[in-house]
């Protein structure tokens, strides 16, 4: 493209061409210009700008299927708690002693009502927004879409046309942004959610076992001559006692269609329970960890480059939103007193994190502020 550019200008000097065909060569030149911004544009910008359509389609994709994927997770949450209620606890309060039982409801009412809690909080809360108006606070860029001066740590989001004060990322599941308001209770929420998925997986696993072989055996019996005798059936789908059983011949029992949906009930919650302990628990570590470095996702690769970029002079960088491991999470959690760890953390709490998400002179030294 140099080149072209070069011979046409060549070809200019030499031979004075007519006004008529100056004009239309100087435009020729200036597309070709237009096609490279300045000297700086590297094999990044060529490749993010080809991309960019496809960036286009999943902010569209996203925003107009933001609330499919809400009610796809309160649809599916409400399935598994029904599932829960008529099928589960019945057997709890026939099988488990009173100790047991008590464990079982309490701890399930209560991941109930954590997990519904930072759900709403997360959908409902706003991120947080940058002032429109000019303002004495630092900022540390201009946004190219919003026009508007970025405070440190905010980042534009597509999806929301908007900038975000503290942006983590934009969580379709939550069709909202995550960020400087809200992020605790998205994290909370993917605790607890892994939390409850891992209590379901591990208490249903032999309701699981039990279920698959009943189906699995009542298939193919299907296929059988009615009325065979056969041994220990009744144990086998849970409807016949275990006392004098063993070892005798019963009939077959009527597998109707109330104990094919109680099996495949089980089954579905246990699947669903198992992928999403696995899930979004490897999702949920991840939060975690960035949280003890004090970094966003966003903030994860802009450290990453930044340190690889002074490695190369000989330097080390050092984040400068990160006030050590434990004050990191007093600072995410809000704790400011012993208390705070069991009240706003495993109870619910609306209340607001530390400061407005524009400043984050926290901790002017980066020592332990408060010995909790």
């Amino acid at each position: 493209m140099h080149l072209l550019l070069r011979c046409m200008r060549g070809c200019c000097r030499r031979s004075r061409m007519p006004r008529s065909l100056r004009r239309p060569l100087s435009y020729i030149k200036l597309i070709f210009k237009s096609l490279y911004f300045n000297s700086l544009t590297n094999s990044e910008v060529v490749f993010d700008s080809m991309l960019e359509p496809v960036f286009w389609m999943v902010e569209i994709v996203t925003r107009w299927f933001g609330m499919v994927f809400v009610f796809l997770v309160v649809a599916l949450t409400s399935s598994v708690i029904f599932i829960a209620y008529y099928c589960l606890l019945p057997l709890v309060l026939q099988t488990y002693s009173p100790g047991w039982i008590m464990w079982h409801i309490c701890y399930g009412h209560w991941i109930i009502v954590m997990i519904a809690f930072h759900y709403y909080k997360a959908t409902s809360t706003p991120p947080g927004y940058p002032p429109k108006m000019k303002t004495d606070v630092p900022f540390v860029s201009v946004c190219k879409k919003c026009i508007i001066p970025k405070p440190a740590r905010s980042h534009h989001c597509g999806i929301c046309k908007t900038c975000i004060l503290k942006m983590d990322h934009h969580c379709p599941w939550l069709n909202n942004c995550v960020g400087h308001y809200n992020h605790r209770y998205f994290f909370s929420f993917c605790l607890f959610l892994t939390l409850g998925c891992m209590y379901c997986s591990i208490s249903g696993r032999n309701l699981f076992i039990d279920a698959y072989n009943a189906i699995d055996h009542f298939r193919h019996m299907e296929a059988e001559k009615q009325g065979v005798p056969v041994t220990g059936i009744g144990l086998l789908i849970g409807i016949a006692p275990s006392e004098g059983v063993a070892g005798k011949e019963v009939s077959q029992p009527p597998y109707t269609n109330k104990d094919r949906m109680f099996h495949k009930s089980i089954i579905y919650m246990w699947v669903l329970t198992s992928t999403v302990s696995v899930a979004l628990g490897a999702l949920t570590l991840w939060h975690a960890l960035l949280i003890t470095r004090g970094e966003t996702s966003i903030e994860r690769h802009i450290n990453h480059k930044e340190t690889k970029r002074l490695a190369k002079r000989g330097k080390v960088y050092r984040n400068p939103f990160s006030y050590g491991k434990l004050n990191n999470w007093k600072v995410f959690f809000g704790v400011e007193k012993r208390s705070h760890w069991l009240t706003r953390i495993f109870l619910p709490s609306g209340h607001t994190p530390y400061g407005d998400g524009l400043t984050w002179d926290i901790y002017p030294l980066k020592k332990d502020m408060m010995p909790v």
